[in-house]
Order: structure tokens, then C-alpha cells, then sequence
């Protein structure tokens, strides 16, 4: 009635990365990041923020451009439906961000408007669901055995495993578990592989956590922790919107990276102890086995645009994180996982019909009564990846239950799309 103007948000699948601002609580997502471009205080690059005095208006908003495809933003918050999680999809090869959806959104228009703002803020604060929290890049979650890709990394770019590495002690230990200083790590793939001694790509197959707690223990906790942090982990990722950090451990033990024993060791190396991600932090794992071990710094904003200028934002390497030659290694034992007769039981609904495809499901327990939550990383086509995908579905029981035939169907949709795009 005053004439004071405020935001209207056209969709909600967008609400976790656009934010809001409001006159009563400030701003959030995008247009917290980018406050002083759009909001014209700031310019496109540094020549015209040094110009700007001399100009008759200083004030040029900019528009920012985004990598995000609505289309599949939406498919990925629809796939969600009423599950609290996330999904995270990306082109490995200039890290540009396809999906960035969080579950349960919020109407970001009902916080902008000054007649509504405060009952619908309260209530989003009531909410036990936290609606406000963007899951994508700040929830952190037990990632289970999606982990293991990382634990693969660091092992083989180490050179404390190879390929045809295997464990005498493993077949034993499949019955009654491994024992490790009195923890005994078990698994639950026996009655498939028998007696026999998995090799690497077997055990990815099979998803073997004796497999990779042995790993994990003959890599070291400080060459697991170095090969981790190369990946983003134990800091802000550099992006456009803020991001929590994962973290290998909380850091507070005595051994090499911070572990406190060789328990916890055995346990993170198949990702449960005190290891803790984002599904941001899990898409650009599997991004960097996709190209080649070169990981890409995610991008969003793509360019910035006004009056006075337009500035693109380049795509830029953020880490080169193993050689070519291990990327295609841990890259054909993802695609095992998912095409092969035994993989397939665990990460059903995750194979695209006619295209090649890698990716690795996760059961991540969390302890009490309550459901595991659901993963699923992955890309495709294999042979020249153009999706990169993670998914979580907090609480959705075994990866292959939620979180696979979710990423399969979310990375089909990409490559359609894509095809489209590019005329096919």
C-alpha cells in the first residue's frame, strides 16, 4: 500500500538457491552472495566500479546468469517429493551446476512481502522439517559407501593399493566380521562372492566394506586425509553460495590426519565414524573421477550482465586430484557397480538404457532404530561423462531403494536434454 516494492519468486525449486530478501530478515542465497550487483552497488568488474564516480547514474544492477536448467531443477525436487534431502548435478567437464535442489523448499515470496514476512518466517523457523536450510550446500550427512570412491583416491593415487590388491584375511573375516582392536567391521555381500578374495574393482562392485577398511588402514589416516582434502574436504568449497565443510573426522585424535585410532580409521574409510559431507562435496567427488581426475571449481553464476558491462565467468580448475590413469580405474569399477550382474543388486534403477553408466550407492546408518539414509553418486555416459550427479534421501532406507533409480533417472533427463540442446 506504501509503495514499497519487494521480490516475487516464480518458483519454489528455486528457493534454496536464489534465498530471498526481505525488509525484516535480510537476505539469504543468491541474493545475499550477489547483494551488490543486483542491487547496482556494484559493477560487472573492477574497470567500471572504478568509472562508476564518473558516471551521471552509478547505480546499474546487474542480472546474473545462471548455469541451472529449471527443467531438471524441477524434476530433481519433484523426485524428492515429500523426502527431506538433496541433489547435486553437475558437468564435470566445466563444473558448471545442472540441479541444486534441496527438499522441503519454501515460498521465498511469502518472506520478501512485508504483509506476510513475519507469520511466514515463524513459521519456517517452527517447521521441524527446516525448510530454510539449503541441504545441498550446508546439510551435512554420514555418507556411507558412496565415501569409498574417496578412500579409493587416496589408495591408489598412493600406491598403497592397485587394482589386483586383495586381502587374505578378507573371505574370512565375511562371516563373523573384521576385527579391528576389538570393533568388528561387517559386511553383508557373502552369500555373492563366497570365499574368494575380492580384487578392487570387485570389492566397489560388491560395495565390500571389509574390502575397504583394510584399505583404508594401509593407506594411513594422513595420506586419506591429504587425498580428502584435495576434494574440497576440511574447508568452505569455493562457490557462489556458502557451503559447510565435510569432514574425513572431527580431528581431535592423536593419529596421522587426526584419527583417533585405528578403529575410527577402518570405519571412515567405508564412510561411517565421525565422517561427515555434503552432497555438494560428493558430486564434485564423482566430477573428478568423471574428467579425469581434474576437478572443476563449481560454477553458477555464469555472467553478470547491466547498462555499463558484461563480465562471463570462466570455467576454472580448482584441484587436479589424481592422474588420468587412476581416475580410469576407480571410473571402470563405478561402471561395474552399476552394469555389473552383481553391482546392479545395489544400486538398482541406476543404469541409463543404452548408455554406459559409473556410480556408487550408499546405506549410511546412523545408529538407533531410525532408517539409513539413501546415496547415490554417479555420471555417465562413461566413455565421455557429461552429468555428474549425488543424491541423498535422508532416511530413504538402502542406497538402491531411493537414491539410485532417482540419479538414474535425473542423469537420463540431463542427457536428453543435453541432446536436445545440442540439436541431436
Amino acid at each position: 500500500d506504501n509503495g514499497e516494492p519487494y521480490r516475487v519468486y516464480r518458483d519454489s525449486s528455486m528457493s534454496p538457491v536464489i534465498g530471498y530478501a526481505s525488509r525484516f530478515f535480510g537476505t539469504a542465497g543468491l541474493e545475499r552472495s550477489y547483494d551488490a550487483q543486483l542491487s547496482g552497488l556494484s559493477g560487472p568488474d573492477p574497470v567500471s566500479d572504478l568509472l562508476r564516480k564518473f558516471g551521471r547514474d552509478p547505480y546499474d544492477p546487474q542480472d546474473l546468469t545462471l548455469s541451472i536448467s529449471l527443467k531438471l531443477q524441477r524434476s530433481a525436487v519433484k523426485g524428492l517429493g515429500k523426502n527431506k534431502g538433496a541433489v547435486v548435478m553437475l558437468d564435470p567437464k566445466t563444473g558448471d551446476v545442472l540441479a541444486l535442489a534441496s527438499t522441503p523448499t519454501y515460498d521465498a515470496s511469502a518472506i520478501a512481502d512485508p504483509d506476510t514476512a513475519r507469520d511466514a518466517f515463524a513459521a519456517l523457523q517452527r517447521n521441524a522439517a527446516q525448510p530454510l536450510l539449503p541441504r545441498a550446500t550446508q546439510g551435512r550427512y554420514v555418507p556411507g559407501s558412496v565415501f569409498k570412491i574417496v578412500t579409493a583416491i587416496a589408495a591408489l593415487a598412493s600406491g598403497a593399493i592397485s587394482p589386483s590388491t586383495t586381502y587374505d584375511q578378507q573371505p574370512k573375516a565375511e562371516k563373523n566380521g573384521l576385527l579391528v582392536d576389538g570393533f568388528r567391521v561387517r559386511d553383508g555381500h557373502h552369500p555373492q562372492t563366497g570365499n574368494k578374495a575380492l580384487d578392487f574393482e570387485e570389492a566397489v562392485e560388491v560395495s565390500c566394506n571389509i574390502y575397504f577398511a583394510l584399505t583404508g588402514l594401509r593407506t594411513g589416516g594422513a595420506a586419506l586425509t591429504a587425498a580428502a582434502d584435495t576434494l574440497g574436504f576440511d574447508g568452505p568449497i569455493p562457490f557462489d553460495l556458502p557451503t559447510a565443510p565435510s569432514q574425513l573426522t572431527n580431528g581431535t585424535g592423536h593419529q596421522p590426519g587426526g584419527f583417533k585410532d585405528d578403529v575410527e580409521l577402518a570405519n571412515a574409510a567405508y564412510g561411517q565414524a565421525e565422517t561427515l559431507v555434503t552432497p555438494l562435496q560428493m558430486a564434485l567427488v564423482a566430477s573428478a573421477v568423471a574428467n579425469g581426475g581434474t576437478l572443476m571449481r563449481p560454477r553458477l553464476v555464469t555472467g553478470l550482465s547491466g547498462d555499463h558491462g558484461t563480465r562471463t565467468v570462466s570455467p576454472s580448475v580448482l584441484h587436479e586430484v589424481m592422474d588420468p590413469a587412476t581416475a580410469r580405474t576407480i571410473a571402470a569399477a563405478m561402471e561395474r557397480a552399476v552394469e555389473g550382474d552383481l553391482g546392479r543388486q545395489f544400486t538398482t534403477g541406476a543404469a541409463i538404457p543404452g548408455v554406459p553408466t559409473a556410480g556408487k550407492s550408499g546405506t549410511a546408518e546412523l545408529g538407533g532404530t531410525g532408517e539409513p539414509h539413501s546415496w547415490f553418486i554417479g555420471f555417465a555416459p562413461v566413455d565421455d561423462p557429461k552429468v555428474a550427479i549425488a543424491v541423498v534421501v535422508e532416511q530413504g532406507g538402502r542406497g538402491a531403494q531411493a537414491a539410485a533409480p532417482l540419479g538414474g533417472d535425473l542423469m537420463k533427463q540431463a542427457l536428453d536434454e543435453l541432446d536436445k540442446a545440442a540439436g541431436g
